[in-house]
């Protein structure tokens, strides 16, 4: 019996060294994931509340179809919040999206974004921890809230965006993580996050101590805003240069898609240019590369096919796909997010 009893016990001390072992190995997993990640995305940390509206809505409130405004008064973005039926609430922002897009790929990523420590931070910072995102700010009480951005869908299933940026648009140099962007293959930033001040020495810091750098012209209206820094990112800073065809003509003041490929030529940087019903194309010095888009697909909601398009392609990029493959990747995940409501796959 006392025999027994022994060997029940030497067998429970092994079992609790094998479980503390486990432990301890999957610590140190995480660890090394959060520290040695593929790539690492710095944007808006935002709330997407999706709407539907009709066209007349957009009329009534000065919101040009398909293009995202700023509003800087809380008071203006609650009044108009509060003629809308909402939807849908989730975890948004343009690079967050393609980082969570990354990350159900199987890549490990990280994000770096600014939110205030209330309900609306609280909610985004679970929603990227629930796709295994590792994130890289510690959030604390701020005067401003956690930004906030409507889509509104029309019927024809064009979104427009109305943003609220609270914290999120005052990120810094001090939120900018060096030790993070070393260990990273590649950083992933948005055209939405720049602005003159803080947010531009972020985004010089974040650049200058990265192995590679891509970014995201986001909007015409944002390329419009920024047309000279734009341009001078792409032509000197930037590996990558993702853009759809209203951005990317709109930053060298052209009508003719031509002048787009020649000035890719020139500069001998990569641009990746999505181009609605025409498909993708990809030039890379002398190199094009273009793809056509899916077909028969039943069109729901556009939000995020931008985003996902990048994480499709990004995710070939960096496992070592041909370029036809990583446009083919990025068709492929745009193709499914148009499907459904809202910027993240479920």
């Amino acid at each position: 019996m006392e025999e027994n009893i022994a060997k029940r016990e030497i067998v429970l001390v092994y079992l609790v060294k094998f479980v503390l072992l486990v432990i301890l190995i999957e610590k140190n997993q995480l660890k090394q994931k959060k520290h040695n990640m593929k790539i690492l995305g710095i944007g808006n940390a935002i709330i997407d509340v999706i709407c539907n509206v009709e066209d007349n809505f957009l009329l009534s409130n000065n919101l040009s179809k398909g293009n995202m405004k700023l509003i800087f008064d809380e008071s203006e973005f609650k009044k108009l919040l509060s003629n809308l039926n909402i939807k849908k609430t989730l975890s948004g922002g343009s690079v967050a999206n393609s980082i969570v897009g990354l990350s159900q790929l199987g890549n490990n990523v990280g994000f770096i974004g600014k939110i205030s420590d209330d309900n609306l931070g609280n909610k985004y910072e679970n929603g990227l921890k629930n796709e295994q995102v590792a994130y890289f700010y510690s959030k604390k009480k701020e005067i401003l809230p956690t930004g906030t951005c409507l889509i509104l869908i029309t019927p024809d299933s064009e979104r427009t965006m109305c943003t609220y940026l609270g914290i999120a648009g005052k990120i810094n140099e001090k939120d900018i993580d060096i030790k993070v962007i070393k260990k990273s293959q590649m950083i992933f930033l948005e055209g939405y996050l720049w602005d003159e001040g803080e947010p531009k020495k972020a985004f010089d810091k974040a650049i200058g101590f990265s192995n590679k750098a891509a970014m995201s012209l986001s909007d015409k209206f944002c390329v419009d805003r920024h047309k000279t820094q734009f341009h001078d990112l792409v032509k000197n800073k930037l590996d990558i240069t993702f853009a759809n065809e209203d951005e990317i003509k709109s930053l060298i003041n052209t009508k003719d898609f031509n002048e787009v490929i020649n000035f890719g030529k020139q500069i001998k940087k990569h641009l990746v240019i999505t181009r609605g019903e025409k498909g993708a194309i990809s030039i890379k010095g002398d190199i094009i590369t273009e793809v056509g888009i899916k077909k028969n697909l039943k069109i729901v909601d556009l939000t995020g096919a931008g985003d996902l398009f990048a994480s499709g392609y990004l995710h070939g990029y960096l496992n070592n796909f041909s370029e036809q493959e990583c446009l083919e990747k990025g068709t492929e995940m745009s193709s499914k997010i148009i499907q459904q409501i809202g910027a993240r796959l479920y």
